[in-house]
């Protein structure tokens, strides 16, 4: 087999990037579409209703069963290895075709799937945890500081700005709103193009990182107004057809 010329591979590489952001795209729209039905529909449990046993209403499975957790497979008997099994094939054929892998609750051997699921409520210990954590942070100015910015080039072409943590060695998205196409969009390539905000930086900096930070968030929100239209269209005509239907019935 003839070597590769450096163009080729770059070619290759970048086809490899350009599907890698069409499949983000993808597992991002299902993603929210999910969510979107979980809000719709109360798919998600409240503290009380999961304290008060209330069963996944994403699978209907318990959310913890209190048999306690499975041991490693070389230390359970025969019978705990068939249930094991058993519990795994279920799994399996119920959520053949999800996206996602799998979670469970310290304590249960009940298996719950990451797309279908809803994660378990947070408890008021855990609120207040996360509320004592937020009030240590330090100040806005202060964590300004460690932000560095990026350059994201989108499968659409366009490149938009995102800042994250300095930490990060790469960016931490796959996916990001495109203010120019007003889609969210999944990443090509990506470039560190250094802090984002100076010490001695000038108001206009600022203003400059503000004005694409609400220009972001506005073209978020109008792709989120257009999906709901979507949805209340779509569920006013099946209304209007079961009006129909009804309608049509014999007496």
């Amino acid at each position: 087999m003839a070597k590769l010329t450096e163009e080729q591979k770059r070619q290759r590489a970048a086809k490899r990037a350009l599907r890698s952001a069409l499949e983000a795209e993808a597992d991002d729209r299902r993603r929210r579409e999910r969510d979107e039905q979980w809000e719709r529909e109360g798919t998600r449990l409240s503290w009380a209703e999961y304290v008060a046993g209330e069963p996944c209403r994403g699978c209907g499975e318990p959310m913890q069963d209190g048999l306690g957790d499975w041991y490693p497979l070389m230390k359970l008997s025969e019978s705990e290895k068939r249930e094991y099994e058993e519990a795994d094939r279920r799994f399996r054929e119920q959520h053949a075709d999800c996206p996602g892998g799998r979670w469970s609750i310290s304590g249960s051997r009940v298996t719950h799937c990451c797309f279908c699921c809803p994660p378990p409520p947070m408890g008021p210990k855990q609120v207040e945890k996360l509320a004592r954590l937020f009030a240590s942070w330090p100040s806005q100015e202060e964590r300004k500081k460690d932000l560095d910015s990026w350059d994201l080039t989108l499968r659409c072409d366009h490149v938009v700005p995102y800042i994250q943590h300095r930490e990060n060695a790469r960016v931490s998205t796959r996916v990001v709103d495109c203010p120019e196409c007003g889609e969210r969009r999944g990443v090509v390539s990506s470039e560190r193009v250094g802090p984002a905000y100076h010490d001695d930086g000038t108001i206009r900096e600022r203003a400059a990182a503000d004005r694409e930070r609400l220009a972001r968030e506005l073209a978020a929100a109008k792709a989120k107004l257009t999906r709901q239209q979507k949805n209340t269209a779509a569920t006013q005509q099946r209304i209007a057809e079961l009006q129909e239907e009804l309608g049509s019935e014999p007496s």
